[in-house]
């Protein structure tokens, strides 16, 4: 299978970690050999105080991506958070910048949950209309990514992937690809995650997301708090296979453990990473 280059020319940082606040004094003191690390948005989108002070040490010593939660593409605008994350984005300066095709709920009422959407037409319309509204503004890159699902909704027309596929395409925004996320909704839903994967745009892919997940007697859970598990590795070597070498980052977002312990799980993402683009094609 050849292998596809992204179309954006952005840079591969590597693989790298979450930026999350136990860690946020030993990085900056210690820099520690990662690669570089994602921002959660929303965690940095203030004036000052401790978050800016240890942002400022970090964006000096390692490449970073911010990564929101709270964009709610499937809903309307709020504009005070835009203009807040515009803010954000700009002073890191990263090559792009990245959230979910979910809803979080309206101006009035957050559910702090990444839900998903009903994959119908007027739903991509209005989030093709969403991503180019944002990405001009912005005036750089903005990636939106996947996410897992439990229950299909009856309106939806629209196979996901083609959903994703249509809307990257047609507000000619990035990818960013969470490989766990089709596995979870793969088990969840009874469809092949390699297929799924053969029919996305690879070319968009300019991040990919690992965590691990929860795993109960009828569905599995998008809980961040485990280890990546053999069959989400297993996935991830495919997805490289197709795209290339392309940004990788370990999520591990409840029970975090030690930076030296989320260090080692960024290892061992470069070494099926290495594996998997030293394959023969």
């Amino acid at each position: 299978m050849a292998r596809t280059v992204s179309r954006f020319a952005v840079p591969d940082l590597g693989v790298g970690v979450g930026y999350r606040v136990p860690h946020y004094t030993q990085v900056v003191e210690e820099r520690p050999a990662i690669d570089w690390f994602e921002l959660l948005s929303e965690n940095f989108m203030v004036e000052g105080g401790s978050p800016i002070h240890h942002l400022e040490r970090l964006i000096d010593a390692y490449p970073v991506a911010p990564h929101g939660v709270s964009l709610s593409l499937g809903s309307e605008e709020d504009p005070d958070h835009v203009a807040r994350l515009h803010k954000f984005v700009e002073r890191v300066n990263a090559p792009w910048f990245s959230d979910h095709l979910c809803w979080t709920g309206t101006r009035v009422h957050r559910l702090h949950d990444l839900v998903p959407i009903p994959y119908t037409p007027q739903m991509r319309d209005h989030i093709v209309d969403r991503i180019k509204s944002i990405q001009d503004r912005f005036g750089r890159l903005f990636a939106v990514e996947n996410v897992s699902a439990y229950l299909a909704y009856k309106d939806s027309i629209i196979r996901e992937q083609d959903f994703l596929s249509e809307v990257v395409e047609r507000a000619d925004c990035g990818m960013l690809l969470d490989v766990n996320n089709v596995f979870v909704s793969s088990c969840n839903l009874g469809f092949d995650p390699v297929k799924w994967l053969d029919s996305i745009p690879m070319d968009r892919v300019v991040q990919i997301h690992l965590a691990g997940h929860s795993i109960y007697e009828k569905y599995r859970l998008d809980t961040h708090d485990h280890p990546v598990c053999d069959e989400v590795w297993a996935l991830y070597r495919e997805a490289i296979r197709r795209i290339g070498p392309v940004s990788t980052l370990i999520e591990w977002d409840d029970q975090i453990p030690s930076l030296a312990r989320l260090a080692e799980e960024a290892d061992l993402a470069r070494r099926h990473r290495d594996e998997a683009l030293n394959a023969p094609v």
